[in-house]
Order: C-alpha cells, then sequence, then structure tokens
C-alpha cells in the first residue's frame, strides 16, 4: 500500500479548527470490520464510527448504490423531489408509525427540525404560552445552539451567550421528577429511548409509560431521538418497537446512511401539517446521493437475519466482556441493549474510560467511550464472528495492561 507521507497527524493542529483532538491513527482503508492506518496496521473496528457504520466498511451494496447514483444525478435542491428520496421516504413511511419525513444531513439537524416543529405545532393550536420543551439530564441532542440548550450536559451549552428558553431538565427514569413539572404549558418532551452519549443508559418501560401518558394528559408532544438507537442498532428496526409506547415523532441519522451523511425526522400527517411551505428546509436535505445510500442500508438491515443477528451478536460481546471482567475485575456491569453496549467502570477504575480506550487503540482495537467511566462498544450489525472473538482478545490484551499499569 502506497503511504503518504505529506499528510499527518501533525498538520491537524495546524490546519483544524483545535475543537477534537484526534489519536495520531489515521486510517486510510476499511472493509467490513477492520481497518488500516497509514502504516498498514490493521485495526479492529468496534466503534463503528459512534453507531454509524451498522454495515462496516465498503459494504458492496452500498459501494454499488453510491456508484450507480453518482452516474446518473447528484444534487437538485428542494425546488424538485428526486427518486430516491421518494423512495426512501416511502420505506420509511412503510416501516414506521410515520405518514412523513423530513430529510436533513445530520442527526442535530434532525433535532433541531423536530423542535422546531413541536413548537411551531403548540402554537398554532394552543397559542403562544404553550412552549415548554422537557429533555433530561446528560441526554444528548446535537449540536447546534437549540439541540444543544435541549441536550443535558451544561458542559456542551455553556459559554456560547444567552440559551434558547422554554427548556427544562429532570433526571432520566425520574417519574415524579418529571410529573413535577409538566403542565399545560408544556409542548414536548424529548428523549433518547436509551441514552448513548450520557453513559448508555436504557428508559425503563415504566417510565416510558408514564411519559407517553403524561404527554397525553396535557396535549402534548412525545419526541424519540433516535439517532442512536435506531437503524436496528438495538435488534429492532428503531428502539420505540421494542414496548407499546409510540412517539409522535421520532429522529433518526447516523446509521440510516451506514457513512454516508443524512437524518430523518418522521412524524404523523396531522402534526407535519404545521411545516407549511417555507417554515423550514435544507439545501442537501433529501439529496440523491445520501437517499440512494440510505435505500441501500434499509434493504439490508430492515430485514429478520440481520435483526436477529444483532441480538445474537450482543450475546457474544456480552459473554465475551463477561469473561475478561471475571479475570480483572474492572466493570459493575455491561449496560445498553443490541450492539449499542457500555461497560461501566468500578470504583478502583473510576475516570478512566479513556486509559482504557488508548489501551485498546495500540492493540489494535477501535472502541469509545460514553463520559468517564464508561467505555462503549458499538459495532457493524454485521460485524463477522470472528471479528468479534479477535477483537475481545485484543480488547482482552488492553484491560491487562491498564491494570498491570
Amino acid at each position: 500500500m502506497s503511504v503518504n507521507n505529506t499528510l499527518t497527524r501533525a498538520q491537524f493542529d495546524e490546519v483544524m479548527v483545535p475543537n477534537y483532538a484526534p489519536s495520531a491513527v489515521i486510517p486510510v482503508r476499511g472493509e467490513g470490520s477492520r481497518v488500516w492506518d497509514q502504516e498498514g496496521r490493521e485495526f479492529i473496528d468496534f466503534a463503528g464510527g459512534i453507531a454509524v457504520n451498522c454495515l462496516g466498511h465498503c459494504h458492496p451494496a452500498l459501494v454499488g448504490a453510491l456508484k450507480e447514483q453518482g452516474e446518473k444525478i447528484w444534487h437538485l435542491s428542494n425546488v424538485m423531489t428526486n427518486e430516491p428520496a421518494l423512495e426512501l421516504a416511502t420505506k420509511l413511511v412503510n416501516a414506521t408509525f410515520a405518514d412523513q419525513v423530513y430529510f436533513a444531513n445530520s442527526g442535530a439537524e434532525a433535532n433541531e427540525a423536530a423542535l422546531k416543529l413541536v413548537r411551531r405545532y403548540a402554537m398554532d393550536k394552543f397559542g403562544a404560552q404553550k412552549d415548554q420543551i422537557i429533555a433530561f439530564d446528560k441526554a444528548f441532542h446535537g449540536r447546534t445552539f437549540f439541540t444543544v440548550s435541549v441536550g443535558g450536559q451544561a458542559a456542551y451549552s455553556d459559554g456560547f451567550g444567552p440559551k434558547p428558553q422554554g427548556i427544562t431538565h429532570v433526571p432520566f427514569n425520574d417519574i415524579a421528577a418529571l410529573e413535577a413539572v409538566i403542565s399545560d404549558k408544556t409542548c414536548a418532551i424529548m428523549m433518547e429511548p436509551l441514552q448513548g452519549e450520557g453513559g448508555i443508559v436504557d428508559a425503563d418501560p415504566e417510565f416510558l409509560t408514564a411519559v407517553r401518558a403524561l404527554c397525553d394528559k396535557h396535549n402534548a408532544l412525545l419526541v424519540f431521538d433516535e439517532v442512536q438507537t435506531g437503524v436496528g442498532r438495538l435488534g429492532e428496526l428503531y428502539a420505540y418497537m421494542r414496548g407499546d409506547v409510540v412517539p409522535d415523532v421520532l429522529t433518526t441519522a447516523k446509521a440510516l446512511g451506514g457513512g454516508f451523511p443524512i437524518a430523518a425526522m418522521l412524524t404523523t400527517k396531522e402534526i407535519a401539517a404545521h411545516l407549511k411551505i417555507g417554515t423550514h428546509g435544507s439545501t442537501y436535505g433529501g439529496n440523491p446521493l445520501a437517499c440512494a445510500v440510505a435505500n441501500a442500508v434499509l434493504d439490508v438491515v430492515n430485514t429478520p437475519e440481520v435483526l436477529a443477528g444483532v441480538k445474537m451478536r450482543e450475546q457474544l460481546l456480552r459473554d465475551g466482556l463477561t469473561k475478561i471482567n471475571d479475570k480483572y475485575e474492572v466493570f459493575t456491569e455491561v449496560r445498553g441493549q443490541g450492539l449499542l453496549l457500555g461497560a461501566v467502570l468500578n470504583d478502583k477504575y473510576q475516570g478512566r474510560a479513556k486509559d482504557f480506550l488508548v489501551a485498546a487503540t495500540a492493540e489494535g482495537l477501535m472502541s469509545l467511550i460514553a463520559g468517564v467511566n464508561v467505555i462503549r462498544f458499538t459495532p457493524s450489525l454485521v460485524i463477522p464472528e470472528a471479528d468479534i472473538a479477535e477483537g475481545l482478545a485484543r480488547f482482552e490484551r488492553a484491560v491487562a495492561n491498564v491494570v498491570a499499569g
């Protein structure tokens, strides 16, 4: 493999804004659940670009869709619609509770659209006083100013001046706290059915039932942020399908394009009617390239084989992590569901998730963290069993290294 020695990690600090601190590894090629860097070193990918590469790297169906569409039409603007967008919207509507779809490019943009929609809906139907949005501590909904303010992590939203108003945060899974703040002034509750960035914390079924009932009681809309939990990640096409609670609005991104930027907001016809012509828009939203790839993603992922395979792979990962923990005693539990799992560090290793991530990278395994105490795993939904085994072997060596100091 040719090595491009002119492009280095050092250059990042020269030419890039310093809001990221990427590792020294610069991947140049990926295939399935393996990645190779500039030096030709091989890594097993348990990170999946943060739950994005749901079919691994360079999946033939996605590459084929991109190449085929790339020779047809790339971009039009929303002055006209296009066939891949119509096909994708139809697939999403047929597969979910929703009647209508709005396309954007990222989870934050889909969430921004959802937040504007719920405010507009409440204003149109009930008046300007109904503007409260309730969200949850440690939630993550994106980095635009509105979404980061609704997200429940002040560290991300402080320091940029006055924030959007009318937002209330309560502890996740705390029904009493929610009951104490909801009223007829509430226009919406926004939540992740399983908190990702917040530490891989699943919503209790009884909590979800209570949230839905409180929304109904106060004429508030329920918004599910399924940016990370959607598109097969938990073993269902969308996480809401695990139970009886159906949201009014759902946002999806990350895995929807398998690595190509695309997002969608899904809702009912009655609610969607309030985003009239001119109320919201996106230059690239629903562009033919992204939609063509997303169509291929859904065709592969939304099948009984792949969704059942997620549960099987979850068990392999859980069993492997349990085995490692029996030996080294570093975790209190493995949380999450499907292939969105978090290994929670015990008291002895508090605050050291990054140490495990760095050690894993050194052993040729790509992983993630969710806060300072949780090591997060979001591999491809179709990662081969052999790659799970090899990845766990590398992770065990990393754990041994951290434990040995």
